[in-house]
């Protein structure tokens, strides 16, 4: 099977889109677990239930990132090269943030000594929060536009600092991704762990879930408030070669706005952000966790959405050289790399996500205190 390159190109766009929110509905729960887990576990048994819930998963959950980043690699491999460039000491806190997973997940009840797990369950914190924070301050620098411009050879020349990533529009950005992930994986402790826990857990989701709604609404009255946002003035045809000095982009403010009036299918994004979250509010506080979690990811998705409709067709904006932007018609792979991996993504991903789902179900159910009491050794 054979597609035209400009569709091949949307089709990818739409299925890292679909990685990353993988990666955010999976893998957040137990970030968000780990956030919590110094203020919800009281006892070391309390903290080993929380870990329990989500120590067989983390590193399968894992895969979805891994497999983002390796699509973005082959679908775009100019965004690839300018991201990891750009934000280097970013990417690089967030690697050493996780080094903390495996080695606290696997050797922090190895030893009862109290001093010896209280360190892993700080490990295990930064291993959550660091990342979600960093996550959404790098979603909130595209907005912002990354400081690159490209030379004649398409060469990515940075010209931005890592303390000037942390710019307040970015800060509160990552303050949606942290409260947003720090809920899923109330959420998901509400549902796995037992009593007092997931009472616990019910009350951190709903603080949780203000602070994103908040956050997010805040970030959104930024944008409404006139940001500025990148536009295209003209573009090559976009079946056309990937060249991306060849196409006129220019600064107007409230730019990232325009979609909305060009697609006004793309408003239920926001609406349905705000309208999701509200629900999954009133599920959490009435205790109906399995609906909460079905709805949180729901509303995690359309907060993700939000922010690549705003960018649409920008992939990797750029203020410094708006022409150097990367969009997603012209960073693209070529035709036959984009083709063949669509092909192999219609094969594995369903493999993957059956796979995942069936080692849900192979260990569905609540962790229990006397289950951690029979196995001392466990996570």
């Amino acid at each position: 099977m054979i597609m035209d390159y400009e569709t091949l190109k949307l089709v990818w766009w739409i299925l890292v889109g679909v990685l990353l929110v993988g990666f955010m509905i999976t893998d957040g729960f137990d970030m968000g677990a780990c956030v919590l887990l110094p203020f919800l576990g009281k006892t070391d048994t309390e903290r080993r239930i929380i870990i329990n819930t989500v120590g067989p998963h983390w590193d399968g959950n894992q895969v979805w990132f891994i497999t983002a980043g390796g699509a973005l690699f082959a679908a775009w491999p100019a965004v690839y090269a300018v991201a990891f460039s750009s934000f280097y000491f970013a990417m690089m806190l967030v690697l050493f943030a996780l080094f903390f997973r495996p080695v606290g997940f696997d050797y922090r009840s190895k030893i009862a000594d109290p001093r010896w797990r209280s360190t892993w369950d700080w490990g295990l914190f930064i291993s959550g929060s660091v990342p979600a924070l960093v996550f959404g301050v790098a979603f909130g620098n595209l907005l912002l536009g990354v400081d690159f411009y490209l030379d004649d050879f398409l060469r990515p020349n940075y010209t931005g600092s890592f303390f000037g990533l942390f710019h307040p529009f970015a800060l509160l950005c990552g303050v949606v991704s942290l409260s947003m992930l720090t809920a899923h994986g109330a959420i998901w402790l509400q549902m796995r762990a037992d009593q007092p826990i997931a009472d616990r857990a019910g009350r951190a989701g709903i603080i949780a879930l203000i602070i994103m709604l908040a956050a997010f609404a805040g970030a959104g009255l930024m944008l409404l408030q006139g940001m500025p946002g990148l536009h295209i003035d003209m573009m090559p045809a976009k079946d056309a070669m990937p060249n991306p000095l060849s196409k006129q982009v220019s600064i107007v403010d409230g730019a990232w706005l325009s979609n909305y009036a060009t697609y006004s299918w793309m408003i239920a994004a926001p609406v349905a952000g705000f309208v999701m979250g509200l629900l999954t509010l009133l599920l959490v506080k009435a205790r109906r966790s399995g609906l909460a979690f079905a709805c949180n990811s729901l509303t995690m998705t359309a907060i993700i959405s939000t922010a690549a409709f705003s960018l649409f067709p920008f992939v990797l904006p750029s203020m410094t050289s708006p022409n150097s932007s990367l969009t997603l018609w012209d960073a693209a792979s070529s035709h036959l790399t984009l083709n063949v991996m669509f092909i192999a993504a219609m094969i594995f991903v369903p493999i993957i996500l059956l796979y995942t789902l069936w080692t849900y179900r192979v260990m569905w159910g609540r962790v229990t205190s006397k289950q951690i009491e029979g196995n001392p050794l466990s996570y």
